[in-house]
């Protein structure tokens, strides 16, 4: 199974809908805030696939994932 590369394109486009961080956009949010999200429970849907997502590209020490597709994108 391939991951979809079409999830990091919108986890650099997309903005937290709710939250300390509305506004901001997910690939964005600080890694605190993803790991208490993470003990809570992400929500449920897309963004919670897309706040999980991150969350592990953060704590693997795969930042610089997000900043290439960003770039990619003129962001």
């Amino acid at each position: 199974m391939q991951p979809d590369p079409k999830i990091l394109i919108d986890v650099v486009k997309t903005r937290m809908p709710f939250g300390k961080y509305k506004g901001t956009l997910i690939s964005d949010i600080p890694v605190s805030y993803l790991e208490w999200m993470h003990n809570k429970g992400f929500p449920p849907g897309k963004l919670g696939m897309m706040l999980a997502s991150v969350y592990e590209i953060k704590i693997n020490g795969l930042t610089s994932i997000l900043t290439m597709v960003k770039r990619s994108l003129g962001q």
